[in-house]
Parts: structure tokens; sequence; C-alpha cells
């Protein structure tokens, strides 16, 4: 069954018994916390497949349910199309209560090449096709990628607005947005969700997150592990707090986002079984506020 027609008590009563805690999105999807992201299945440069074998990313993204996992954050540009593709063939029919969140609004034509697309009828389009590979009717969670400063963002919001009405997308969400922005976005339509990177070294969206814990909105942190800058360590606190709980400072990084918000929604990606089982025991680490103090400074003297 389409997470769309799923009875939510399930994934509630689930949520209720998760170590990482559960949230809402938009008041009425309810996930746990720590989730899924499919950008460490594409290449380089979020260009092509990362592995001439696309089962291993198939089995990787059912293990990631198996294992718990109820919020899955993909984009139509990580390959182009690739990462859908990718979900619709491990997780289709989709698990009672599994979220499913992408993005558009981002046109890729080689890797790390991109620009921006906001025109109304370009969005749509790209809205639909995402549907037909994801093999949906409804997008759980459609995010902008980028606000296009070409297209008024009342012309923007108004087209995901209109394909809400029609069914095509449940919520509506934007990324890589300052405060003003979001203010103004949501005067102009029901914003659930915002992505913009965040993580232990990197705070300057600290704002954003503060107003996202006022109006009830979902933070998805991007890049919560500094693109790979904290899975080696960064600074001698990071290391510290990780050797007291026997983690390593991935882990730790992950467990300090979950304990610094409740509105936080990490989605750590990978390729690597390994390392997606790394990335989710961070949901059991109890940080203490001794824990958080030491973990504060990483940031305060980088």
């Amino acid at each position: 069954m389409d997470a769309e027609t799923a009875d939510t008590s399930f994934w509630k009563d689930t949520c209720s018994r998760a170590g990482d805690g559960c949230f809402s999105i938009g008041g009425e999807l309810p996930v746990r916390r720590l989730g899924f992201g499919t950008g460490g299945l594409v290449g380089p440069g979020y260009w092509g497949p990362r592995h001439d074998d696309p089962q291993r990313a198939v089995v990787l993204l059912r293990q990631a349910v198996e294992r718990g996992v109820t919020l899955i954050d993909t984009a139509d540009n990580y390959g182009p199309d690739v990462a859908e593709e990718l979900v619709a063939r491990a997780l289709h029919p989709y698990a009672e209560g599994l979220v499913v969140a992408t993005k558009g609004g981002v046109v890729r034509t080689g890797p790390d090449v991109w620009h921006i697309e906001g025109r109304p009828e370009r969005l749509r389009a790209m809205c639909e096709a995402s549907l037909r590979r994801l093999r949906r009717d409804t997008i759980d969670l459609y995010q902008l990628h980028r606000l296009d400063p070409e297209v008024p963002m009342a012309d923007q919001l108004g087209a995901l607005c209109e394909l809400r009405r029609e069914g095509k997308i449940r919520h509506i969400g934007l990324d890589s947005v300052g405060a003003a922005e979001l203010r103004q976005a949501q005067e102009l339509a029901p914003v659930a969700s915002v992505q913009n990177r965040y993580n232990l070294m990197d705070r300057a969206s600290e704002d954003v997150l503060e107003l996202c814990e006022e109006r009830g909105t979902a933070f998805l942190p991007w890049f919560p592990l500094g693109h790979g800058a904290l899975t080696g360590g960064a600074g001698e606190a990071l290391g510290a707090v990780a050797a007291q709980h026997g983690a390593s400072t991935g882990q730790i990084a992950l467990a300090w986002l979950l304990h610094r918000s409740p509105v936080l929604l990490p989605t750590p990606g990978t390729g690597s079984p390994a390392h997606l089982d790394e990335n989710l025991a961070a949901a059991g680490i109890a940080l203490t506020d001794a824990d958080m103090a030491q973990l504060d400074a990483v940031a305060d003297h980088a």
C-alpha cells in the first residue's frame, strides 16, 4: 500500500518506541527522525550511478527500511533520474507509513554542473516526471531544490500549491533558504519542511532552525556529516565524546543533531551496508548535557 493511503497509527506507535524519536511532517506524516538520503547511491558530482550493478543500491535501500528507516530523501537530479528510479525499483510497492521525499527545480547537465529552473510549467513537468519514476500517485514531500531568483516566489510556490490541490503533492518543502525567505514563503504556501546545510561544524542556518522550531517545520540538514569532514575526526572535543561512548565521530555528529533539536531530521547517505548500520546506530547514543557542551565547543573553536 502506498504511504498516501496508509493508516499512520502504525508508525505513530513505532515512533513512540524509537530511540531517535519521531516527527510528524506537516503534522500528519510521522517519521523516525534518522532517515536515509540517496545522494550516496549516485556517482561523483551526483552524475550517473555509483555502482555498475544497480542491485547493490537496491539491496541497500531495502536494508535501510528493514532497519526501521521511515523517511527516504531523494531528488530528480541525482543521476539525474537514477536515484528516484532506484528508490522505486527497491521499495515499490511502498511499505505502509514509508515517507518518500524528493526535490525538483534544479536541472543537472554534468558532474557538479547544474542550473536552477523555477518556471511554473517546468516545475509541473519535473514533478510529474518524478511521480512516474517513483511510481507514485502522490509525492509525500516535494521540496523546491532552489528558489529561482529569476521567477517570483509567488509563481514558484503557486505552481506547487496547484499540484498539491490536484493531489500530486501532499506537502511542500524548500531547500537552501534564509529565515526571511522562509517567513515570506510561509505566507504564500503551507511549507512543511526546510532542507538547509547544517551540521556540528556549520551552523550558519541557526536562525532558520530557530524559526522551524517556532513554527513546527521539519528541518532536514544536508551534509549532516560535513560531506565526510566529520567522519575522520573534527577536533579534540568530538574525538573525546566519541571515545566515551565507544562510537565513531560520525555517529556522534549524527547523535548531536538528534539531540540538538526535535525538528532536525538528518538523512545521511551512503553506498555501504556497513556505513548504513553505523549511521543508524547513532540513534541509540544518549548524549549528556556535558557531552553537548563539549560538542558545542567544537564549532566555537573551529
